[in-house]
């Protein structure tokens, strides 16, 4: 219970290979500036694992973090979950740039999200991972946002928040940029006759989702270009979890935008 408590504060320990490529990728990229300070390789599956500890090995030449052979029971203690392999890194915090101070790197025609209110981080990982896989540009979030727990998130997005291109700034001032640079912005809701899959998204987009007990806040459903609704196959009263409703609109996105381009 202790170890699951701790997962809503600051946690800057990314757990396996997934995570710590990931942010070796964001790194790579110049989307990504996390330290790594140390990484520690289960000392029992340094022969049945040797290309990965022969891939760590080499970055930490490149990176210059410190590589660490240590038994299992050193790795269970600090790991919160399960699923680590016997890989864990040692990590400080990343800068999350404003947006207002980057406005340059935004994509012409681009896919971009902002998440505001999702209450739980592995909610929020999920969304990101989900956003990654249908081809979004970037996330916009709030100050206040789920990145102090980054082991969390980085595990439950696959990897996707340490990939991402991630900016900060007010909700209100995300809009008018995003206008400024001739973004449709669309919100979900369901006070609108819009049904998803029959209204035209097509990028550029800043794509806007709120969490499931506060949702989008009336401001900013107000200086929305679309809203949309998703459709349900019966009558239920309960909204779909902040995760699965990313998932949903992203996906449709996608479809209009890469798949449907395709053909």
């Amino acid at each position: 219970m202790q170890k699951e408590s701790i997962k809503f504060e600051s946690s800057t320990i990314l757990e396996g290979m997934t995570s710590l490529s990931a942010l070796l990728e964001g790194r790579r990229d110049g989307v990504n500036d996390r330290p790594i300070f140390r990484v520690l390789f289960d000392e029992t599956r340094k022969e049945k694992e040797h290309r990965e500890l022969d891939f760590l090995q080499k970055k930490a030449i490149e990176y210059g973090y410190e590589l660490q052979l240590v038994p299992p029971d050193e790795i269970d203690r600090l790991a919160l979950g399960t699923t680590h392999g016997g890989v864990l890194a040692d990590c400080g915090e990343r800068t999350l740039p404003r947006l207002a101070d980057c406005v340059e790197n935004i994509e012409e025609k681009g896919f971009y999200a902002m998440i505001q209110g999702i209450e739980d981080p592995y909610n929020f990982g999920y969304a990101l991972r989900s956003l990654y896989a249908c081809g979004a540009s970037g996330i916009i979030l709030s100050e206040r946002n789920w990145f102090n727990a980054a082991g969390v998130v980085a595990r439950s997005s696959a990897g996707a928040s340490e990939r991402f291109r991630v900016f900060v700034s007010d909700p209100v001032d995300v809009i008018k940029l995003f206008h400024k640079k001739g973004y449709t912005v669309v919100c979900a809701d369901e006070q609108t006759d819009n049904i998803l899959h029959e209204t035209p998204l097509k990028m550029p987009l800043l794509l806007i989702v709120g969490g499931e007990r506060r949702g989008i806040s009336k401001s900013i459903l107000e200086q929305a270009d679309i809203v949309v609704k998703i459709p349900y196959g019966r009558d239920f009263r309960a909204s779909l979890s902040a995760a699965s409703a990313t998932t949903i609109l992203g996906y449709e996105i996608l479809r209009q935008n890469f798949i449907s381009a395709e053909k």
